[in-house]
């Protein structure tokens, strides 16, 4: 069964999509981007700035969902320039301090709204 997950916490779809599905027991997020959840707009500060708005909003689809940080089991990163990625995997290493996920790190060649950076996750319910 597929139960659709949605909060104002993060910033609405800008698409066909919901911000996070959960399937069985697990719950697979929509790509979060650096978007300010009550402006819609995204975020000013460079490439930091834009990675914690990131992890506020991922943090935000994943309380929705019943489910935080410690439940996630895989993440992909996208960044539009991996010289930025000590600096995004800093950050990341804050919210994942133990026994982190899987994950994948690519170049993408643009992101949504201009971007730096996208993360989605896939988390485990328990």
């Amino acid at each position: 069964m597929k139960k659709i997950i949605t909060t104002q916490d993060a910033p609405a779809a800008i698409g066909p999509y919901s911000q996070a599905v959960q399937a069985g027991n697990l719950v697979y997020t929509s790509g979060q981007i650096p978007l300010d959840p009550k402006t819609g707009k995204l975020v000013e500060g460079g490439i930091e700035a834009e990675t914690w708005q990131v992890f506020a909003n991922l943090k935000a689809v994943l309380n929705a969902a019943g489910v935080d940080f410690s439940n996630v089991v895989k993440t992909m990163v996208f960044l539009t320039d991996l010289a930025n990625f000590a600096t995004v995997n800093a950050i990341y290493a804050e919210y994942f301090p133990e026994n982190p996920p899987a994950r994948a790190c690519i170049q993408a060649a643009a992101l949504p709204a201009g971007a730096q950076v996208e993360i989605e996750a896939i988390a485990l319910v328990d």
